[in-house]
């Protein structure tokens, strides 16, 4: 059984569903990334009632929402299909090791969806649930796995300093705590835009020079330039294996999806079963391609952009952490999209 310590169903369908069968394929020779959503009764992964640390703005079930077909969609690339997650090899894979996901809470989500991912494969063995200062730690205990999560939405630094606080594009401090991690799965992005009472930081600051704002995509860029450089200097690929998350999507506006009615994603039932999106791609994810096609030791892109595109409805909506008040299309229930995250990461690494 598990515990916190503290340091500072699959539900029935009423209609027919065509489920294809599973081909294991190699990511080499297929695009993982390109595909479309197709029901399947045999997901989710995991229950979300059987996972006792998912945290309320992620609890979509326990929050109210009544309607579960969302939960049933899985993931087809075109050209293969993926091989189904087997949380027991993959802790046996990382006997002995450390995982961890550095960002911000699109982090925390895809982070909760893999412990309760690999929790539901062996519900009975004991684990540990710790948190000290902004990183959490997820133990199984019988299998000497840490999965951990870094709280850094920006990877590069935030300093208190006489002026106020100040975003250091080039600087990655908070770095050493990421060194010695054997899978290292980076994310950065929806923190980039926030103005006013929410953005944690006063000043950026650049090649020593001091400017109250600046473009933020320019700022986007030049921090990520900073953050490949780290990895350049600090991993070594026969050893350790990086990933950056990619760019998780909000749906905020339903002419984006063709849906000029649809404000936000509050009532949407079910995935665009096509495979592509209106809307086109953020213009964040080209800055993320460039900069991961410049390293001397390229990380691995989870391109989870497109497939979390086409699920306006797999988001909180109004059953996240503030309820019918409040209002999450950025976010994503588990169970789950990230399951699918999960699910790619799996095979990229078998």
């Amino acid at each position: 059984m598990g515990h916190w310590v503290h340091s500072n169903s699959i539900v029935s369908l009423y209609f027919c569903v065509m489920v294809l069968a599973v081909v294991c394929c190699s990511a080499n020779g297929c695009d993982l990334f390109a595909g479309k959503w197709v029901l399947d009764p045999s997901y989710p992964l995991y229950s979300a009632s059987a996972c006792p640390f998912i945290q309320k703005e992620f609890s979509c079930q326990k929050n109210g929402r009544q309607d579960l077909v969302y939960t049933h969609y899985r993931w087809q690339p075109l050209d293969c299909s993926l091989t189904r997650f087997d949380g027991l090899k993959f802790l046996e894979k990382f006997r002995g090791k450390s995982i961890m996901f550095i960002g911000d809470s699109l982090s925390l989500n895809q982070w909760q969806s893999l412990t309760c991912m690999l929790h539901s494969a062996v519900p009975t063995a004991r684990y540990n649930l710790t948190r000290v200062n902004y990183v959490s730690t997820f133990a199984f205990l019988d299998f000497e796995v840490k999965v951990m999560l870094d709280r850094n939405v920006y990877l590069v630094d935030v300093v208190m300093e006489r002026i106020g606080r100040v975003l250091k594009l080039d600087s990655i401090q908070s770095g050493k705590l990421w060194i010695g991690i054997d899978m290292l799965i980076f994310n950065t992005w929806h923190w980039w835009n926030r103005h006013g009472p929410t953005q944690p930081w006063d000043f950026i600051e650049y090649g020593g020079v001091i400017k109250k704002d600046m473009d933020r995509m320019q700022a986007f860029e030049i921090a990520l330039n900073t953050w490949a450089g780290w990895v350049d200097a600090n991993v070594d690929p026969s050893r350790d294996q990086v990933f950056f998350q990619g760019i998780s999507p909000s749906h905020y506006n339903g002419t984006l999806w063709g849906e000029a009615k649809a404000k936000s994603c509050v009532g949407q039932k079910q995935p665009l079963l096509g495979t592509t999106y209106p809307g086109g791609l953020p213009p964040a994810v080209d800055v993320v391609k460039r900069v991961i096609n410049k390293m001397k030791k390229p990380a691995k892109l989870l391109d989870v952009t497109l497939l979390s595109l086409l699920r306006k409805d797999g988001h909180p909506s109004i059953y996240g952490l503030s309820g019918s008040t409040g209002l999450d299309c950025s976010h994503w229930c588990l169970a789950g999209v990230p399951d699918t995250w999960n699910e790619l990461l799996y095979n990229l690494i078998l």
